[in-house]
């Protein structure tokens, strides 16, 4: 997993934050590693609106609902399904699936790209032609690991994902 720093941005291409498991803490490195994306995904477990509001600071911010987030946040919603380029990415919190893996996921969803959080566990893989990725948790930490997020670049009909530490 990379310190919180990225790649050059590749011309052409949209970028997308990915961040999970904020649990109402917003990091300084979390932003300044989510800098410069086109949009902002957040996979459940937010904390508040105050962290949608930092986030939007970056960029366009949609995020879906974790199964500890207030179950009455109407702008919250179970699941996202988006489409960039002809790349097509499915986001959820992944506790509808108890216990989420890539492989529950990719069972369950279609999608080209399925954005999970819930196991605070930062992942990356490609099981056929899907690409599961996990951002790990940005907020407290928790079950010795460390904070981090992901960063997705679509271009030409491809996506690829780098896992980014918080320290």
């Amino acid at each position: 997993m990379a310190r919180a720093a990225r790649r050059p941005r590749p011309r052409g291409s949209t970028c997308v934050g990915l961040v999970s498991d904020t649990h109402g803490l917003v990091r300084p490195g979390c932003l300044a590693a989510l800098a410069g994306a086109d949009l902002i995904l957040h996979a459940g477990d937010v904390g508040g609106p105050h962290v949608l509001a930092a986030l939007a600071a970056i960029a366009p911010v949609r995020a879906v609902a974790g199964n500890v987030d207030d179950p009455r946040a109407p702008d919250l919603p179970a699941a996202l399904e988006l489409e960039f380029g002809g790349v097509r990415l499915h986001v959820s919190h992944g506790h509808e699936l108890g216990a989420p893996t890539p492989a529950r996921l990719v069972q369950r969803y279609g999608a080209d790209v399925l954005v999970f959080g819930h196991t605070h566990r930062p992942l990356v893989e490609r099981i056929g032609r899907q690409l599961v990725v996990n951002p790990g948790s940005a907020g407290p930490a928790r079950f010795h690991l460390v904070p981090s997020v992901a960063w997705l670049v679509l271009r030409e009909g491809q996506a690829e994902a780098e896992l980014l530490a918080l320290v």
